[in-house]
């Protein structure tokens, strides 16, 4: 690796400038697979990783709440370079684990500043570098960093705060409301009464893991989620384990077989909803007590129109069969000292109510952006392949897949953003910026993400301030990853999308 230029590390000499030729933002799990592309496949580039959480794992350290898990099988979740051993769906802390050994086996923890929290970032044409704003939060001292290049990995969701909305009467609760995000430590629901307001992948998180201690579990929701459920193992890995394969062959052979299966649900979900629903209706009947009043797991929606949300081993219906936890479809009226008093009429007691309603988005984390002094509204902008803008030069946003793992796309991007950088210095360029080609020019701007493809109220609550999108595969996010895998490889730096100086 290059070394990083240092102009003044003195100790009390104000703000430390450094340059860096790529600046990745964020340590997650998006920002761990930035740093091992780049250093495997520019090693020549210099570059840091500034995370603002004080370690790594972005959402795995700072989801605290009971029973924290992934919802994606690790096979895919998983790096594609870094084979998994463990069961398909993970802990928090067995993830985190898992990033740590890429870290530790790639060198990369010299590579990575905590608590280091970017406030600004502003693009001079002149010198063709980003300056960005960063403050130690240890120390509060604030540092001007450059580079070339902004990597974004950061996420899409603020990590400071989950989303909560305001209903009348919560001031008058007299019992504790939480978020999952920022699950309070202190927090004992041994025999206490519990509601979780909420469906999706949260809530079937957090039920399982509260209802053997909680006196009882009330899971309020508006309208259902689809759930699909199998054991915490895989067959096939088992087989080719049991016949002594090397790991990176089980990764890669169960990796190819998971990612066929889901191409085949993912279609099915838009050729035919109608049986998919019901061999997902019929498989959560199966979990349940005979008579067990369906609507509660019957959405109005089709499959995949928002997220489905798995549930290993069928571990949230054994609460219900246990009468430990209740599901109750419903509507909030208000809160009430008690609990909560439904539209219905019905008045839920708790000691304690869980909001897990989600979470607000984040556009490339709420950092401000300027380009030659003019402030970026990303709203106004158009995506090139939904990773990055027209008019905003040098700067890459890691943002997965809805439907598949998100890791597939950081590693598809991975990639491409490499390609990239080894192509400008193939044109002897130092900047790149996406722009609209002269056929482009009469298409009017849609919506980054069409309602009836993929809706759920995180996404149409901050629809406004996302990028938008074209009519055609250059210019939007297809959310496509059987697409895309084939087609970003194969995608043509210089077909005019792309302009290089």
């Amino acid at each position: 690796m290059s070394q990083t230029n240092t102009m003044d590390r003195s100790a009390g000499a104000g703000p430390i400038t450094e340059y860096f030729d790529v600046l990745i933002v964020g340590a997650g799990i998006s920002g761990i697979g930035a740093a091992y592309h780049l250093a495997e496949q520019c090693p020549k580039r210099s570059y840091v990783v500034l995370e603002a959480q004080e370690t790594f794992g972005g959402t795995w350290w700072t989801h605290k709440y009971p029973g924290i898990r992934s919802d994606s099988d690790l096979y895919t979740f998983g790096y594609r370079f870094k084979p998994w051993v463990g069961p398909p769906i993970a802990t928090a802390a067995e993830i985190r684990n898992y990033m740590g050994e890429v870290i530790d086996d790639n060198r990369i923890a010299s590579h990575i500043r905590y608590h280091h929290r970017i406030s600004s970032a502003s693009f001079d044409s002149t010198t063709n570098l980003w300056t960005v704003e960063v403050t130690d939060t240890s120390t509060g001292q604030q540092q001007m960093l450059s580079t070339n290049f902004l990597w974004m990995c950061q996420g899409y969701y603020r990590h400071s705060e989950g989303y909560t909305p305001q209903w009348e009467g919560m001031d008058r609760f007299t019992g504790r409301i939480v978020h999952p995000q920022t699950w309070p430590t202190d927090l004992d629901y041994t025999d206490k009464t519990v509601i979780v307001i909420g469906s999706g992948a949260t809530a079937a998180t957090v039920v399982p893991a509260m209802a053997p201690t909680a006196r009882k579990v009330y899971v309020l929701q508006r309208s259902p989620t689809y759930f699909w459920t199998a054991r915490n193992g895989n067959d096939l890995a088992d087989q080719l384990r049991e016949l002594e394969v090397p790991e990176e062959w089980v990764h890669e052979i169960v990796r190819r077989r998971i990612l066929h299966d889901q191409e085949a649900v993912t279609q099915m979900s838009f050729n035919q909803a109608e049986e998919l629903r019901e061999v997902l209706l019929t498989d959560v009947k199966s979990h349940l007590p005979e008579g067990y009043d369906m609507k509660h797991f019957t959405p109005s929606y089709r499959p995949w129109q928002q997220r489905l949300a798995f549930v290993p081993d069928g571990d949230l219906f054994e609460g219900i069969k246990a009468g430990k936890a209740e599901m109750v479809t419903d509507e909030i009226d208000r809160f009430t000292e008690k609990g909560i008093l439904t539209k219905s009429g019905r008045e839920l007691e708790a000691d304690i109510i869980v909001t897990a309603t989600g979470f607000n988005l984040s556009v490339l984390g709420d950092i401000s952006f300027c380009v030659d002094d003019k402030s970026v509204d990303f709203a106004k902008t158009v995506t090139y392949r939904g990773m990055m803008f027209t008019g905003v030069p040098n700067l890459l946003w890691v943002f997965g897949y809805f439907r598949a793992s998100w890791t597939l796309r950081a590693d598809l991007l991975g990639d491409f953003t490499c390609r990239l950088l080894q192509h400008m210095d193939d044109l002897g360029a130092k900047r790149v910026t996406p722009q609209l080609r002269p056929e482009d020019l009469n298409e009017a701007p849609q919506d980054w993400m069409d309602e009836s493809n993929f809706n759920p109220a995180y996404l149409m609550r901050s629809m406004h301030l996302m990028p938008k999108k074209l009519n055609k595969p250059e210019w939007q996010h297809t959310q496509d990853y059987w697409g895309e895998k084939t087609m970003l490889p194969a995608a043509n730096l210089d077909d005019g999308c792309l302009h290089f100086v």
